[in-house]
């Protein structure tokens, strides 16, 4: 039956009022990557209306998710700009939604590169699902209403409703039998807010191999939430979830909707994914001569906030896309120019190399630091000193595989939001 949970949280989505008129029935693009612009989203957040209406593509949402993953502002930060106009108990849903995104970088930190692998079996053998998404999803033409304006709105905004990330991943993997790899590692390089954790931890949620059954949708549930030009009635979609349990239990994959070419949109052509930062960035390769005998503090596309209080006033700052990563995991142009524009307001200078080039050119500066994160753990400590994200959830006692006993751990004894912020959070660096 339909489940409800957060992929990446719906703190990913735009408000309607955000709606841009550019292409139908898409969300406009977060606002410009700026601090004022995450700060004015913060103030702007309407807990109560959050909470009502969270599930709807049109609803209150915030759009906080790409300052969230890029390092603007913090968990701790967010909570208490808005802790700062509305009382909140700490079980209140906006908190609770805060919550999903820590305890994936929870789960990260517990099991490391092993969350890019299945966790557990799902409804069918590994080897059930393909590994190669078909044209018709990555060109917006499968002839579901639901999954075309699902694919056409993530190119065209880099965002994608909380609701929409599962309609589109369930259908993926349990609908068309693609693992859920495949998909994870597609949406996340257009998404603005890409985050591994919550993306790839979200899609092995839907997928059955993080959680005790499949995420399933249907047309109703589509019809509930969703504007009219996503409806799908008289698709697959169109019958009861115990049949389309049945689907996801069956090795053969369903076929695209016969009607494909009347129902779905004009085939569009999937943006391209960038494995460097565009020439309009400016990076220049490592050069040991620009940092020697230099303090430096190392930026990087999720450390994007403020700078440190306590940097000396002739600290160097340099900006570093690393192309061990991006290599890997390649980024949509939005997603370049987003975080390009915040580094150049931050570093003077901007690198772009591989590891051992930046280890080189950083061995020539006097001392370096940096804040720490996930996505680039296994160099950033190899080059720099590395400061800890402050966290807002307290460590957890016990090891936690299920967000309900990790929950109830990190808030236990809390009665209010207040209570969570004067608590020493665990770091999420």
């Amino acid at each position: 039956m339909y489940r409800k949970h957060q992929f990446d949280l719906v703190l990913d989505a735009v408000s309607p009022e955000e709606a841009s008129q550019a292409a139908p029935q898409v969300l406009a693009p977060p606002a410009l990557p700026t601090l004022a612009a995450a700060r004015q989203r913060i103030a702007a957040v309407r807990p109560g209306a959050y909470a009502r209406t969270r599930n709807s593509l049109e609803g209150a949402v915030t759009g906080l998710s790409p300052y969230l993953t890029h390092g603007m502002v913090t968990l701790r930060e967010v909570l208490a700009g808005v802790c700062a106009r509305h009382a909140l108990e700490v079980q209140h849903k906006f908190v609770y939604e805060l919550g999903w995104r820590a305890f994936y970088r929870y789960v990260w930190a517990r099991r490391g590169a092993r969350i890019f692998d299945s966790l557990h079996p799902g409804p069918l053998p590994e080897s059930a699902y393909a590994r190669e998404l078909p044209a018709d999803i990555r060109e917006g033409a499968t002839g579901l209403p639901v999954i075309d304006q699902a694919v056409r709105t993530l190119y065209a905004t880099g965002t994608l409703h909380n609701h929409a990330r599962m309609w589109l991943a369930s259908y993926i993997v349990h609908l068309r039998k693609l693992h859920w790899r495949a998909g994870a590692d597609w949406m996340v390089g257009h998404l603005l807010d890409g985050d591994l954790a919550s993306n790839h931890l979200s899609w092995q949620w839907v997928a059955g191999t993080g959680s005790h059954k499949p995420y399933l949708f249907n047309a109703e549930n589509v019809a509930k939430y969703a504007p009219a030009p996503w409806h799908s009635p008289g698709t697959v979609l169109d019958t009861s979830y115990e049949a389309l349990g049945q689907i996801a239990l069956q090795p053969d994959p369903v076929a695209p909707e016969p009607a494909a070419s009347a129902r779905a949109c004009p085939r569009i052509a999937e943006p391209p994914l960038l494995a460097a930062p565009p020439a309009s960035l400016d990076s220049v390769a490592p050069d040991p001569q620009a940092v020697a005998g230099r303090d430096v503090w190392l930026v990087h596309p999720w450390s994007l906030g403020e700078l440190p209080a306590d940097l000396a006033p002739d600290t160097l700052v340099v900006g570093q896309y690393l192309s061990d990563f991006h290599l890997l995991w390649p980024w949509s142009r939005r997603r370049w120019d987003f975080v390009g524009a915040r580094m150049r307001e931050l570093a003077p200078l901007c690198w772009h190399g591989d590891a051992a080039s930046v280890g080189r050119a950083l061995k020539a500066a006097r001392s370096v630091r940096c804040q720490s994160d996930p996505h680039l753990a296994p160099w950033l400590p190899l080059w720099a000193q590395c400061s800890a994200t402050p966290g807002l959830f307290p460590a957890v006692d016990k090891p936690s595989d299920l967000f309900t006993q990790w929950w109830r751990r990190s808030t236990h004894g809390l009665r209010d939001a207040a209570e969570l912020l004067a608590r020493e959070g665990h770091c999420d660096g």
